[in-house]
């Protein structure tokens, strides 16, 4: 009777420490995704690239580069002009919106993705650091394509590959 209860006691231990282990492992778990999507995720979100231009010559080159590949540029903001009317100083920021109505129409012709219209236009930053370079910046929209999936997957992985032709003489590699 003594051996059933000390064999009884030695299983409750055993399934303790299984327990135990089972949390900690989830614990650890969440705290590597915690600090994944703190720390690395949103530097893949964005492409960041140095161009080979100064800043004016990069947003000439990009404006003409978008036209010959016939995306549409409905707006260009100059951000350092829009805060200096506040009057703060920030180096040189300006924002391009493009569209390419043959692919937001996959996206905006269909009642199951049109959520996605938060991520429409597509935008490319152009902006200059202190060090004086001037730097190109957008959405990792292939990225963004595997994680929403669907039908509208193909529409931001071939919205990226447009920017990114339109940029493709422009960023230094």
């Amino acid at each position: 009777m003594q051996t059933s209860f000390i064999q009884f006691i030695t299983s409750i231990n055993r399934k303790k420490n299984h327990i135990t282990m089972f949390l900690a492992g989830i614990f650890a778990g969440l705290i590597i995704i915690g600090l994944f999507m703190a720390v690395v995720l949103p530097r893949m979100l964005f492409t960041v690239s140095e161009s080979k231009y100064d800043f004016d010559k990069t947003v000439e080159v990009i404006a003409e580069q978008a036209q010959t590949s016939k995306w549409n540029m409905p707006h260009q903001y100059d951000l350092q002009q829009t805060m200096a009317k506040h009057n703060f100083e920030v180096q040189p920021v300006k924002v391009f919106s493009l569209c390419k109505p043959d692919i937001a129409i996959r996206i905006l012709g269909s009642d199951p993705d049109r959520h996605l219209s938060v991520l429409m236009p597509c935008r490319i930053s152009v902006y200059q650091k202190a060090d004086g370079k001037t730097y190109i910046s957008r959405m990792n929209a292939g990225l963004f394509a595997r994680m929403i999936g669907g039908k509208a997957s193909g529409a931001m992985h071939d919205a990226g590959d447009g920017i990114e032709v339109i940029l493709k003489n422009i960023v230094k590699n």
